[in-house]
């Protein structure tokens, strides 16, 4: 087995992911040594948890053109590591998902990151990734993203969500001026 397969099976056999291993879900985790590029994003959603398939949704279509990745590029975990603040589906709320749990990303990034030496673009989707990875913080996500090429190797962004449809209509220079940004970068980091 591999580090990342092992630690996976570490994931899955924790106490606080029992709940997971009842319902037949796998930590949804996609990594490799060789990565070049870490996506870090809030958490997997449910039909992403139950195919086993990170971003198996429209949102994974919206975020692959964003990035100007094919699926097969987007899903290749020696290109992009797929590393979510909770490695399960945290469950249905009044509006989208829960969020992510407390503390899991406190245990279980720094044993992945640790893994991933090649990594030269980071990819933060949504305000979860960013409020742990941006150094400084921000104020508001709009400001995080607003503010994407500044902060070079990290590259914050919404969340593809259609729940975050609103923000991408009233902000319009996301698409216009960061998504071609965030694919260019991707390019380089690829190359």
């Amino acid at each position: 087995m591999s580090a990342i397969e092992d630690l996976r099976a570490e994931v899955s056999a924790h106490p606080d992911n029992a709940w997971a291993r009842e319902r037949g879900y796998e930590p949804l985790v996609v990594a490799s040594p060789e990565a070049r590029i870490l996506l870090i994003s809030q958490a997997p959603g449910r039909r992403a948890q139950e195919s086993g398939i990170p971003f198996d949704d429209p949102s994974g279509r919206l975020l692959r053109s964003w990035l100007g990745m094919t699926d097969e590029e987007f899903y290749d975990p020696t290109k992009l590591a797929i590393v979510p603040m909770d490695f399960y589906y945290p469950g249905k709320a009044r509006s989208g998902d829960l969020p992510p749990r407390r503390g899991f990303a406190d245990l279980w990034h720094p044993r992945v990151l640790e893994l991933l030496s090649d990594v030269r673009l980071t990819v933060l989707v949504g305000s979860y990734a960013q409020r742990r990875y941006l150094p400084g913080g921000f104020t508001t996500l709009t400001d995080a993203v607003r503010a994407a090429p500044d902060h070079d190797p990290l590259f914050p962004i919404v969340h593809p969500s259609p729940l975050a449809g609103v923000w991408r209509r009233r902000n319009p220079w996301f698409e216009e001026e960061i998504v071609p940004l965030l694919a260019e970068r991707v390019r380089s980091a690829l190359a």
